[in-house]
This record gives C-alpha cells, sequence and structure tokens, in this order.
C-alpha cells in the first residue's frame, strides 16, 4: 500500500503538456476531462477503505500536487484501526524519520498524565519548579493546569511579532538555538510574569519546556545530564513507546539532559499514527488502559482561555476573533482534536469518525489554511459514528 508519487507527477507533467500542445486544436473553452487514474496508481489505498478509491485520491492528490499545498511529504489515513492509506513524497518512505515540532506538545500532555495517574504531580497544585518557590514571587502560584492549557501567565513570545520581537530576539529561537540552547527549561524558567496565573492564553514552546523539566525532576534528583537524560528516556519508552509499538520513536534532549518536550521528536509517519490512535481510544491499546480516560478527556476539553486549546492538544473549535483559526471547525465534528506542528505537521484524530490522519511536510506556517482545508475535506468523506 506505500506508494510513491514519482511517477505520478512524471505523468502529470507530460500529460500538462500534451494538453497545452493540444489546447490549440479546439474550440475556445474546450478542455479535456482528468484520466482516470490506474489501479497501480490507486494502489496505496487499501481495498479495505469505506470510500471509493478514487473518490479518496480526489481527495488526498491535491495535498501532493498543488501548489497552494506547498510539500507534503507523508500522508496516512487510519479508519476503525485499519491502515487504509500511505503516500510519501519523493525521497520519503514509511522508514523515515520526521520530526514533530509542536506535535511533541501533546506527547509531554500525556507524559505528565502518567504522573498526575501514579500521584507523583496533582494538576491543581503550584507546579513544583524549584526557581519559582522563592518567598513572594508570583510565579510561585503558577499551576500545572495552567501550564498544560498555556495559560501560566509567564512572558513567553513564541515568535517575531510586527512591530516587536524579531525573528532572534523571540523566546522560541533565544531558547532552542542561542543564549538558551545550553539549558533550555532554565531559560524558560527564568522568564517573568506578564499577567496573572490563569489570566490569558499564551501559546509557547518555553511552557512545554517547564513540563519537561517537570517531569525529569519527578523522576530524579540528580542535576547530572546523563543521568536525567537516560533515567527520562527510560520512562518515555517504557510507559509510552513500548506499550504502544512505537519501535522508531526518538526522544531528543539539550546538554542538560532534559526531554525537547516542546518540539523535537523524529518518529515515522506510521508511529505519530499509532499515538493518534492511542488517544482515539482513550488512552488504551490492545485492551490495556495505560492513561486515565479521564486524563484524555481533560487534555481534549476546552480551556477556559481558549475553546480550541486543552490541556496540551488543539481542539475543532471556534477561536475568539483576534486569534487565528486552527482546523476545520466548520467542516467536521467539534470532537476531533488534533497533535499540531511547525510548518503544517498534523495528527488529526476524530472519535466520532473513528479516523486519525497524520500529514507530514513543510508549509509555511503563514500558509497553513488551503493544506488543513484539505485535511478536513479528507475527513469530511468518512461518516460519523451513529
Amino acid at each position: 500500500m506505500v506508494q510513491r508519487r514519482a511517477m505520478h507527477k512524471i505523468k502529470l507533467a507530460l500529460l500538462s503538456a500534451f494538453t497545452i500542445a493540444l489546447s490549440g486544436c479546439g474550440a475556445a473553452g474546450d478542455s479535456a476531462p482528468a484520466p482516470e487514474k490506474s489501479a497501480a496508481e490507486l494502489a496505496y489505498i487499501s481495498d479495505a477503505s469505506p470510500i471509493a478509491k478514487s473518490r479518496l485520491d480526489a481527495a488526498i492528490a491535491p495535498l501532493f500536487d498543488d501548489p497552494a499545498m506547498a510539500e507534503t511529504r507523508a500522508l496516512l489515513v487510519m479508519h476503525q484501526g485499519k491502515l487504509i492509506a500511505e503516500l510519501y513524497g519523493d525521497g520519503y518512505d514509511a522508514d523515515t524519520r520526521f520530526i514533530s515540532w509542536s506535535m511533541a506538545k501533546s506527547f509531554t500532555g500525556v507524559l505528565i498524565g502518567f504522573l498526575v495517574a501514579d500521584g507523583r504531580l496533582v494538576l491543581d497544585d503550584p507546579a513544583p519548579v524549584p526557581a519559582w518557590q522563592r518567598s513572594g514571587d508570583p510565579r510561585g502560584e503558577i499551576t500545572l493546569r495552567q501550564l498544560l492549557q498555556m495559560s501560566s501567565g509567564l512572558d513567553h513570545t513564541e515568535t517575531a511579532e510586527e512591530g516587536g520581537k524579531t525573528v532572534f530576539e523571540a523566546d522560541t529561537n533565544r531558547m532552542l538555538f542561542l543564549d538558551g540552547a545550553q539549558d533550555v527549561a532554565a531559560y524558560a524558567e527564568a522568564r517573568p510574569m506578564e499577567a496573572r496565573p490563569g489570566e490569558k492564553f499564551e501559546y509557547s514552546t518555553a511552557t512545554s519546556m517547564i513540563l519537561s523539566d517537570i517531569i525529569t525532576r519527578t523522576l530524579t534528583r540528580s542535576t547530572d545530564p546523563q543521568v536525567r537524560r537516560d533515567i527520562t528516556l527510560r520512562f518515555i519508552r517504557g510507559r509510552l513507546l513500548e506499550p504502544l509499538g512505537m519501535d522508531s520513536t526518538y526522544p531528543e534532549f539539550d546538554p542538560s539532559g532534559t526531554f525537547l518536550g516542546g518540539s523535537m521528536i523524529q518518529a515515522t509517519a506510521r508511529d505519530y499514527a499509532k499515538f493518534g490512535e492511542f488517544l482515539r481510544h482513550k488512552g488504551a491499546r490492545k485492551g490495556a488502559q495505560h492513561l486515565p480516560v479521564s486524563w484524555v478527556r481533560f487534555m481534549t476539553t476546552s480551556s477556559e482561555n481558549d475553546p480550541a486549546y486543552g490541556g496540551h492538544i488543539w481542539l475543532n473549535k471556534h477561536r475568539p476573533e483576534s486569534r487565528n483559526p486552527v482546523l476545520f471547525p466548520d467542516n467536521g465534528p467539534d470532537t476531533i482534536f488534533a497533535a499540531l506542528g511547525h510548518l503544517g505537521q498534523q495528527i488529526v484524530v476524530s472519535p466520532d469518525q473513528q479516523l486519525t490522519v497524520v500529514r507530514l511536510g513543510k508549509t509555511q506556517d503563514d500558509v497553513l489554511a488551503p493544506m488543513s482545508a484539505q485535511i478536513g475535506r479528507i475527513m469530511a468523506l468518512f461518516p460519523i459514528r451513529g
């Protein structure tokens, strides 16, 4: 079922040239109908698909062929737990590891959930960050819930702002690649407050890095980078990756031994799909409940300050007018949720349609709308479970 686009693109190019050559031969306005695709061209879609192959392909193909979508490198569709479509761009295949970017945030949300379930963290207690525990420090009032819902009140600037910080001054780039790169969590935790905890929504990778540090500090008191890394990696593998069969997945760490849980996981498209399916099944896999249903419910419930954001995951709901839309709230159930990342990385899950769609590629963040809308069209083909 795995298929690449090289031959398809060659055929499209030849067809386009042929069509142009013939365009002067017919009456003005005449256009040749698109040729039907061969069985080989549609082989990336499983015979088990409940949607006709030609119809499903018509919704998938623009992601690879339409310049407005930029570059799609991988597209997977799972329905009722079965892989029914899998397509890769030139140079990529089922063994390719793709960077998560901010999809990693949802992984971090799940890891925090394990520790809450274990009784080692409490959702509405002040976040256990030693740097905030000094008397009179307002950051000591920030709760774990507020961090997970991006409402901490910390002064974090995610990206460059018009008339504000440049790309090199924004906190995410400084933290990950410049002066904060040696100890990413320390940079994030040192930022001052700009609002009261719980008062406003402010999406930030720095917030996820604070949560990553909390995970490691909960697991070990050691400050040795290698110990911190090894213990955290063992936890991630033992509680999440191995139970889900995510054999290709590799979390990255900074030099201080902190998991880069805001943006840096490497995994195949199939492993990302396994993560989406895990959440679709409310934290269960093959009959075993690994994560409490109540935690998945928390993650997928709207936060107070942004209806389209839950507990470190995006929701298919309308946002306040001043904020950029995400997903496709006018074209799909409001129960859809998604892990989203820079340049159009997406794990989109629809429990009501028994559907998980993974799209990986390179689409600039300011032109994501056509690509996201096309994902919505793919999902709209599938019926809502009664």
